[in-house]
Order: C-alpha cells, then sequence, then structure tokens
C-alpha cells in the first residue's frame, strides 16, 4: 500500500502528477458505440454534440475478429474530431484478454492526450487497478501526454463487489464505477438472462387473509440490483469518485429503462450507460433533477439563511440536513445549466 505521502506522485519519470481531486461534470449519458462499425462511425460527430461522455466500445459486443478494426477505428475517429466539451473515453477489453495491452498501448501513444477516461471491465480487486496504473504512467512518460488518463472500472463479478471499496481507493487515477448486471448475474450465478431492469420473479407478497385464504394477494416487484448499487454510491462517494448505472438491454421497455435509471438517480449515480439513441435522451431526462425539485430546493436555501437553525416551510419542517440535500440538487442543476441552454430557462438561472 502506498503511504498518503506518495499516494498522488507520479508512477513514471515524466508521467503528469495525479489529480487530487476527481472533476464533476455533466456525465448523464455513457453513450457507446462500436468504432468497426462504420455506420455508427459516420454518426459520432453528431451523436457527441447530444451526450455527455461518449465511449468508443472494444470489448463486448465486438467480435473477436472486429477487436483490431475497433481498435484502429476508435484511433482514426478520435484524431479526426474535435469533441468540445463531450468527454471521451474507450471500453478497452479485460484484462485477462489477448486484446488489453495492446489496446491500451496504442490508444495512448496516438491519442492519449485526447482521452478522458479507459473503462476497464471485470476488475475484481485493487491489483488490477495497480497494474493499469503503472502501465498507463509509463505510456504517458513515453508519449509525453499531458494530463493523467482515468480509469472507471466496472463491477462485474462477485469478488469485484466484494473488494469494491478497496477498488474504490485504489489509485488517484479512478474516476469512477458502473455496475455490470449481466456478467455480474452470470458471476454470481443468479437465474435470469436479462440485462439489467427486474425480474417478475423476484418479488414479496402479502399475508393471506385469514377470512378468505384463497382470495388473491397483492404481490410487488423488486429491484435485483438495489444492494450493489448502494453499496457501490457508499464505495465512490466515500473516495471521491463518481457512480454510474450500467447498461439496460431491453431497448424497446423504454418505460423500465426510465424506472430503472431513476432508481440509480435517487440513489446517488450521476448517470447510467446509453446503448441506443433512445437511451440518450432518457438519460438525459432522469439525471437532470426536475424543475420542482430544483425550485423548491431554492426556496429552503433561501429561508435558511445561513444553514443553520431549523424553519417551517409550506409545513415541512427544514434543517441543516435538509439543506444540504437541497444543495445537491441545485449544485447539479447549475453545473448541467451550464451546458444546457434549456435547461437554464427551466430552471430559472
Amino acid at each position: 500500500m502506498r503511504t498518503p505521502k506518495h499516494f498522488f506522485e507520479p508512477l513514471a519519470v515524466g508521467a503528469p502528477t495525479p489529480l487530487r481531486e476527481i472533476p464533476f461534470k455533466p456525465s448523464r449519458m455513457i453513450h457507446f458505440f462500436d468504432p468497426s462499425n462504420e455506420k455508427m462511425a459516420a454518426k459520432v460527430p453528431d451523436i457527441a454534440k447530444k451526450v455527455d461522455v461518449l465511449l468508443g466500445n472494444l470489448e463486448d459486443a465486438v467480435a473477436a475478429d472486429r477487436k483490431l478494426a475497433a481498435r484502429e477505428g476508435f484511433v482514426r475517429i478520435a484524431k479526426a474530431n474535435d469533441f468540445g466539451d463531450t468527454q471521451l473515453w474507450t471500453r478497452v477489453n479485460s484484462l485477462d484478454s489477448p486484446w488489453f495491452l495492446d489496446d491500451v498501448t496504442s490508444i495512448v501513444e496516438h491519442v492519449g492526450d485526447k482521452l478522458d477516461v479507459i473503462m476497464v471491465p471485470k476488475v475484481e480487486g485493487a491489483w488490477d487497478i495497480h497494474y493499469v496504473d503503472r502501465l498507463l504512467a509509463q505510456l504517458e512518460a513515453r508519449h509525453g501526454v499531458k494530463k493523467p488518463i482515468l480509469v472507471h472500472a466496472i463491477l462485474e463479478t462477485a469478488l469485484g463487489v466484494a473488494n469494491v471499496e478497496e477498488i474504490a481507493s485504489a489509485s488517484p487515477r479512478m474516476q469512477g464505477l458502473s455496475l455490470g448486471p449481466a456478467d455480474l448475474a452470470a458471476s454470481r450465478r443468479m437465474k435470469t438472462t436479462r440485462v439489467g431492469g427486474g425480474h417478475p420473479g423476484y418479488l414479496v407478497r402479502s399475508d393471506p387473509d385469514a377470512t378468505q385464504p384463497d382470495a388473491p394477494r397483492t404481490t410487488a416487484q423488486q429491484d435485483l440490483w438495489h444492494y450493489t448499487l448502494a453499496r457501490m454510491v457508499d464505495a465512490c462517494v466515500a473516495t471521491g469518485i463518481l457512480p454510474y448505472y450500467g447498461p439496460f438491454g431491453d431497448i424497446q421497455d423504454v418505460v423500465a429503462c426510465e424506472d430503472q435509471f431513476r432508481n440509480a438517480f435517487l440513489l446517488g449515480c450521476v448517470g447510467a450507460w446509453s446503448l441506443h439513441p433512445v437511451q440518450i435522451e432518457i438519460a438525459k431526462r432522469v439525471f437532470s433533477p426536475p424543475v420542482d425539485e430544483v425550485k423548491w430546493a431554492l426556496r429552503v436555501i433561501e429561508a435558511m439563511g445561513d444553514g443553520t437553525g431549523a424553519v417551517m416551510l409550506d409545513g415541512k419542517m427544514q434543517d441543516d440536513a435538509t439543506v444540504k440535500q437541497c444543495r445537491v440538487v441545485v449544485d447539479l442543476a447549475k453545473m448541467l445549466a451550464e451546458k444546457d441552454g434549456s435547461l437554464r430557462e427551466l430552471y430559472g438561472f
């Protein structure tokens, strides 16, 4: 374990100094595209204007015989486009794959200064992050990369969840964590074939009516991912990095997608993955605070003055704890409004 004294020192001579605080930028959606798909690649300039994070995917959903094309396509797209204030990420292949090393070395060499974050799948412990950390420092030094490339880890195995706190604190490069429900379900031997979302069999049932034992009993579907998501959020917040919900695989079920995204938003996630353009607007809507919540929060902050004591507002008690909650909502709204003029108008900033 590195001591606090040495934690923020570069891991290679000539590498950029690690960040002491992870920047919190608009991150409502991480939009995935396949750089080996020419039709998708052609749409990148337009898509980049609509999303907070654009991610070139090299891992799952890219066939083995298309891995090299995806890597080369990502480099080509990164070189050819100015992404403005949209973050550029890539998801490389897993550490146990034959493609990981070439993914990282090639991308850092050719477009290291344009890349914000490398997403690493199937991270299982701090040891995985330590390896990536040192490798990136060496490559940054070799190629003269001026700013540190950050690392985002996906929780996709039971071991990764068991070690989530150590993963989150493993390096000053750690930007955030995403929940990977499909691989995690397989790792846990869960009996679901869905990519994210709930399952109709995972439910609670009301007690039987003693006077009508055969009468129908009310059921409520439960959230398979609540425990993991909440634990991930706590690990991220405790270490100053950002939590995200991952993929929702049923593209056509926009209602359930919005529900799952909103659950994640309310629990503390800053964004979710979008796998199809229809999910971009869902994520943008869900991960932007509702207008009425922002206006209420502004009323509370104004009424609370210096934030101490307590006041009654519309019959509801407000104190130092509620004003802290309201500041979270308002601060997020102000940050998003700087990027999105329509939100600025709706919020009245």
